[in-house]
């Protein structure tokens, strides 16, 4: 009885020593997960800063005349690809349903009613339908004079501004070659001052010459994606126009032959 008791009391003096210890253990992963944790986040913030401030740093260095200038090509040629990309957008419309509405409102209310399907749909194919039909009752061949004129002159809206994209595509990396040119020189200059051919004279020159080739070089590659994308809506809404101007001139001889 003696041996028993004495066990049981041995059991839980071992329970109550061990308890403590597996509670601190506990509490010291968790603890160092945590401190894991946040500097796993502060070190993803510096980088973040980091990469901000070494493109600052690498900008400020390429020098201000040639890098500013390149900055510049930047900003307007953004700002005229992101108007046009949002004129183009709204000048997509559904040809499909359109040629539909029209043909039908030509088939029930005649040419204003097609005309006011026209007028209340936005987009430059609705734009040569209504010319088309404001012409028809000079006949088909004066309607159709004026799909062409009138799609042309559509076309010219679609492509406006679009040069300048890529004037600045041409530019951007032809400044940072000229940066490149008379970096090179001042580093020439350097030696030819100096008498001596030191790594350390030309380091620099060389440096901010290779800068502006990259900086420039960047701004070309962002601009030639915007400005693919926008040859291929502007292609993409002519062929829309010409499937539909076709359409349009068939339905008008259509519904010329069916009066007459």
């Amino acid at each position: 009885m003696r041996t028993l008791f004495s066990t049981l009391i041995i059991a839980i003096l071992l329970l109550m020593f061990n308890q403590p210890s597996y509670a601190v253990d506990i509490t010291t992963d968790t603890a160092v997960s945590m401190v894991q944790d946040a500097g796993a986040d502060a070190a993803s913030a510096e980088e973040g800063r980091g990469f901000t401030q070494e493109l600052k740093k690498r900008f400020i260095e390429g020098g201000p005349v040639f890098m500013g200038i390149v900055l510049l090509c930047l900003i307007l040629g953004l700002a005229i690809a992101i108007e046009r990309i949002i004129y183009l957008n709204f000048s997509t419309t559904n040809t499909k349903k359109l040629a539909n509405n029209v043909e039908d409102a030509l088939d029930s209310g005649g040419v204003d009613s097609a005309k006011e399907v026209c007028r209340n749909t936005r987009g430059p194919v609705a734009s040569i339908y209504y010319q088309g039909l404001d012409r028809m009752d000079e006949g088909i061949e004066a309607a159709e004079k004026a799909v062409v004129a009138y799609g042309g002159v559509q076309m010219g809206q679609l492509e406006r501004n679009v040069s300048w994209v890529s004037l600045f595509i041409a530019i951007a990396p032809m400044l940072g070659f000229m940066g490149t040119v008379i970096g090179m020189i001042k580093a020439f200059d350097k030696i030819e001052a100096a008498g001596d051919m030191q790594p350390s004279l030309v380091a620099g020159g060389i440096k901010v010459a290779l800068l502006t080739t990259v900086f420039g070089l960047i701004v070309a590659i962002i601009l030639q994606i915007f400005y693919n994308y926008i040859i291929a809506k502007i292609d993409s809404i002519v062929n829309d126009m010409e499937d539909a101007s076709i359409k349009l001139i068939d339905m008008l001889i259509r519904n010329d032959n069916s009066k007459s």
